[in-house]
């Protein structure tokens, strides 16, 4: 079984909203290692403008593995390990602490 750490960036399989087709896109894994096959991931775009409360463009993109600037995304998503692809690297200190902040905003946590 695969096993992916929390801040880790990966290649994941979407699909289409009307699940026609699917394209590779980056996410970042945001949950702790567990037994479970399901991953929590929040995805990223290359689309920088417009970004809503709490998304964020990463500081860090290319030491993260990206090949362009990208941005978190809100909302979090549940997909199965197996449409992971691959992963690319890791979000710095910095951008992990900006996307927990996120996550607290998000769902309103303390």
């Amino acid at each position: 079984m695969p096993s992916f750490s929390k801040n880790e960036i990966v290649l994941v399989r979407y699909p289409f909203s009307d699940l026609t087709s699917s394209k590779v896109r980056p996410a970042v894994v945001v949950n702790a290692p567990h037994m479970s096959q399901d991953l929590f991931v929040v995805a990223l775009t290359s689309k920088t403008n417009n970004l809503l409360a709490g998304e964020f463009v990463l500081a860090e993109w290319k030491k993260a593995g990206l090949n362009v600037e990208s941005a978190v995304k809100r909302g979090i998503f549940t997909i199965k390990d197996t449409l992971v692809r691959t992963s690319v690297g890791n979000l710095d200190d910095a951008d992990a602490k900006l996307l927990e902040d996120s996550l607290r905003q998000w769902l309103d946590l303390p």
